[in-house]
């Protein structure tokens, strides 16, 4: 076990990020791209469906191949040197995020467990619905970020323009670190920014045979970037001069208060401005910090033993953990399910002993993995900032907190209320007994809840999701992983909540109610739609009707 001296100098090389975006922006282009400049990879590949290309490495469902969109979070860690960097390289975990909205909530709980974010925007179509509802979250939770205009290389807005939109629709100042050489659609290189909001250099890249390896870089004096591009080098100096002029220059304290934001131009595809991502994330992303226990873990801890449960753990104290996520069918080679976890404090040794806050048990971590994408391999230690994948901690759910030493309790992570319910069968009754082992490893990931009641029996459940294609994507896994083809059925219900065992009885007897019972024993009632609800509040104000959100 490392002293407290060496757990702090890991930590703080330690950097912590997630790729945000709407869907179709290039976020698991941009995450293979940092990998491969990284030299992790050898050659990348793009989204799967164009001609010769192959899918990236951190989409490893077949849906997501198939479909060129990420539908989980994949979790990459690798150790990455910029260029001059002294002493020990920077060890990188990176977490590419589901784009889709149907898949938010599994966007969200990455964001809780990631130090800072990469909001990847493309050039051509500026901020959508999804960018701006995940900048939100990232604001709320204080992550900082850093602004990646994308696909640089295609026809596009003019850079000006896409400053003033994100300062005008989220408040956010763009402060431009490289600045883009050439309009978008002729994308010649970056001009670097220094802290005077000055073009001190000109980087030209070089393409590529379909932008699979690292593009080439030729560096230029603003002088030799003049005779070079002429009015194109002009144009870029002016802007950034013009920006800096308006107070658009680098403040890290603004940073990482999340109230400006460092810019980059980029084409993932091509990979141009990528290792400029990565130096950026290096120099400015902040170091894993410590965090503190859920405030009604303490609140409940006041009543018999406040002493036994710490009120804060730092990244050099006995070591700690949050579980974000739960992901089955990673390997086909092994039916197993992995628990995401993130070290928040001291050092992680793969077989200690360690206690699961929310039940009191203690277990062995005989069994962990880091993940790069769909490759696994073991993990002897990790450190704070460091995710780790726990094989067949099957008690383990997202949200949960697992320690060593003095008991700590992290807030839970945030719930969506599901908005989408279906049936679920098996098509053949001889699959039954797969389909029940396939229904239990599913619902534990927490996505999907599943509601059951008497009257439906045990062979046909209800899925709840936040969005429909969750249940597509149910189906497939069903299939692909257990050999369990499933029929689902609509039924006539949109909004749910929560209730108590003394309103259970009289809210059955109304009329487009149903009741059901959820895998962790919480009650739910389900009701037409929203004026159906509204209309038996008003007639009992005494039934207890909760949301099922809970953040």
């Amino acid at each position: 076990m490392s002293d407290t001296s060496t757990i702090q100098t890991e930590a703080t090389r330690r950097r912590t990020f997630a790729v945000i975006a709407h869907p179709d922006a290039g976020k698991s282009t941009l995450t293979e791209a940092l990998a491969l400049h990284a030299h992790v990879i050898k050659e990348a590949g793009a989204v799967h469906g164009k001609a010769g290309r192959k899918s990236t490495v951190s989409d490893w469902m077949d849906m997501e191949k198939d479909r060129g969109i990420s539908i989980a979070s994949s979790a990459l860690q690798f150790e990455y040197a910029p260029e001059g960097h002294q002493g020990e390289p920077y060890m990188i975990n990176l977490v590419d995020t589901p784009g889709h909205a149907d898949f938010s909530e599994d966007t969200y709980r990455v964001l809780s467990a990631v130090d800072a974010a990469v909001m990847l925007i493309d050039g051509a179509k500026g901020l959508e619905p999804q960018t701006l509802k995940l900048f939100r979250v990232c604001k709320a939770r204080g992550l900082p970020i850093v602004t990646v205009v994308n696909k640089w290389d295609r026809p596009g807005r003019t850079p000006l323009e896409l400053v003033d939109e994100i300062v005008s629709e989220i408040q956010l100042q763009p402060t431009p670190l490289f600045w883009p050489v050439g309009e978008a659609g002729d994308f010649r290189g970056l001009a670097r920014i220094n802290a005077d909001g000055e073009a001190e250099e000109y980087i030209h890249f070089e393409r590529t045979s379909g932008g699979s390896t690292i593009a080439p870089e030729e560096h230029f004096t603003p002088e030799q970037a003049l005779e070079r591009e002429e009015d194109v080098w002009e144009t870029a100096a002016e802007e950034a001069e013009l920006l800096a002029a308006d107070g658009a220059i680098h403040d890290q304290e603004l940073f990482l208060e999340c109230t400006t934001s460092p810019l980059i131009f980029a084409s993932a595809m091509l990979n141009f401005g990528v290792h400029q991502i990565l130096d950026t994330l290096c120099e400015l992303a902040p170091a894993p910090q410590g965090r503190a226990s859920d405030k009604k873990a303490l609140e409940a801890a006041a009543g018999g033993n406040a002493a036994a449960i710490a009120e804060f753990r730092e990244t050099n104290d006995e070591f700690a953990g949050v579980v974000f996520k739960v992901q089955a069918g990673m390997d086909r080679n092994h039916r197993d399910s992995l628990a995401f976890m993130r070290v928040v404090s001291g050092e992680f040794e793969r077989g200690m002993q360690v206690s699961h806050a929310q039940s009191g048990r203690s277990f062995s971590t005989k069994y962990a993995l880091t993940v790069f994408g769909r490759t696994r391999s073991t993990v002897e230690s990790a450190f704070p900032g460091d995710i780790v994948g726990l094989v067949n901690a099957g008690s383990l759910a997202p949200g949960d907190t697992i320690y060593a030493g003095k008991k700590v309790q992290f807030p839970p992570m945030p719930q969506f209320a599901p908005e989408h319910f279906r049936t679920l069968r098996a098509k053949s009754l001889g699959k039954y007994k797969q389909f029940r082992k396939a229904l239990e490893q599913l619902d534990s990931e927490g996505v999907v809840q599943i509601l059951r009641n008497d009257a439906r029996g045990e062979a046909a459940p209800v899925m709840a999701a936040v969005g429909p294609m969750q249940f597509e994507v149910m189906q497939a896994r069903m299939e692909n992983e257990f050999n369990v083809e499933t029929v689902t059925e609509p039924i006539p219900y949109s909004v749910a909540r929560r209730t108590t065992a003394e309103t259970a009885p009289e809210l059955a007897k109304q009329r487009g109610v149903e009741l059901f019972t959820r895998t962790d024993g919480e009650l739910i009632a389900l009701f037409g739609d929203k004026w159906k609800l509204a209309f038996i509040e008003k007639e009992h104000p005494e039934f207890e009707l909760h949301t099922l959100v809970a953040d």
